[in-house]
């Protein structure tokens, strides 16, 4: 495929920088269950994911700004208009997850009185403690991150789907390698 079949390098790499933290995120919250509550392993585990959710969401801006600035390259062949319009819909509320997320985890921190820590730097509170606040922020949190596993899900499933089945060039245009 040629450049102007793929995705720009930076695209790719944040695409898939992405994936890594998401795997991080969701392994570190998911790894905490196997440790006593209060236990170092399971604190351990929850600043981890804390910070690498912080992590995405400052990437995720980096990623729109490369979304503005790169082009989309078109499906080879075109996808039918209602995958196209599917497509869309769950990559707009992947985006939004991955900006609405951190937040909803910040300010239920915040809220909990926690100090929000970011790699070695102490990062402000957001909002006042307030624990009716934070259990309604973390119940909201925890239902869309739910609700991400299965978007992921989605999307992956999908780009297997254009591969495989339909033959087109939907996942070749964002593999870090050429094909």
């Amino acid at each position: 495929m040629t450049r102007s079949q793929r995705y720009g390098m930076v695209s790719i790499g944040l695409h898939w920088l992405t994936l890594a933290l998401l795997i991080g995120v969701y392994a570190c919250i998911e790894l905490r269950e196997f440790y006593p509550k209060g236990s170092d392993p399971r604190e351990a585990l929850k600043t981890w994911h804390f910070m690498l959710g912080l992590t995405v969401f400052f990437v995720v801006w980096i990623r729109f700004a490369a979304r503005l600035l790169g082009k989309t390259p078109p499906i080879v062949p075109a996808a039918p208009r209602w995958q196209m319009l599917a497509a869309a819909i769950v990559e707009a509320s992947l985006y939004g997850l991955l900006v609405v997320l951190p937040v909803l985890g910040w300010i239920t921190l915040s809220a909990e009185g926690d100090t929000i820590s970011f790699f070695g730097l102490q990062l402000p509170a957001l909002v006042a403690k307030n624990e009716q606040l934070a259990a309604r922020t973390k119940e909201i949190h925890e239902t869309l991150a739910t609700i991400g596993y299965f978007l992921i899900g989605l999307h992956a499933a999908a780009a297997l789907f254009h591969h495989y089945v339909q033959r087109d060039d939907t996942l070749k245009r964002m593999l870090p390698f050429r094909t």
